[in-house]
C-alpha cells in the first residue's frame, strides 16, 4: 500500500476565484486559493468605495477557502470582493439583485 501520491493539492497561485452564486440574493460564497500560507485580507465595498464588511483578517494555510458573504443587510447593487494577501492584490464584482 503506497500512500505516497495521496498528498493534498494546493493551488498553483494565490488568486479569488469566481463568487457564486454571482448575481445573488441574499448571500454569495467568495472563492479563494493560497499558494502558501500567509495573512489573508478579504473585505467587501460599495460602488462608492465605502467598506461594508470585513469577512477575512488572518493567517490562514495554503489551499482552498472560502467564505459567504450574506448582504441581507445592504441595497441592491454592485459591490467589489477585496482580496490582500502580501503584496498580491485582487478583485472581484458581485452584484446584489433583491
Amino acid at each position: 500500500f503506497d500512500i505516497s501520491n495521496s498528498n493534498i493539492l494546493l493551488p498553483v497561485k494565490t488568486e479569488l476565484t469566481d463568487a457564486y452564486p454571482n448575481p445573488f440574493n441574499p448571500s454569495s460564497s467568495i472563492n479563494y486559493g493560497l499558494a502558501n500560507d500567509g495573512h489573508v485580507e478579504i473585505m467587501v465595498y460599495d460602488a462608492t468605495g465605502r467598506l461594508v464588511n470585513e469577512l477575512v483578517n488572518q493567517h490562514q494555510t495554503a489551499g482552498y477557502h472560502s467564505i459567504i458573504w450574506n448582504a441581507s443587510n445592504q441595497a441592491s447593487g454592485m459591490y467589489f470582493a477585496k482580496m490582500i494577501v502580501g503584496d498580491i492584490v485582487q478583485t472581484q464584482k458581485l452584484v446584489l439583485l433583491k
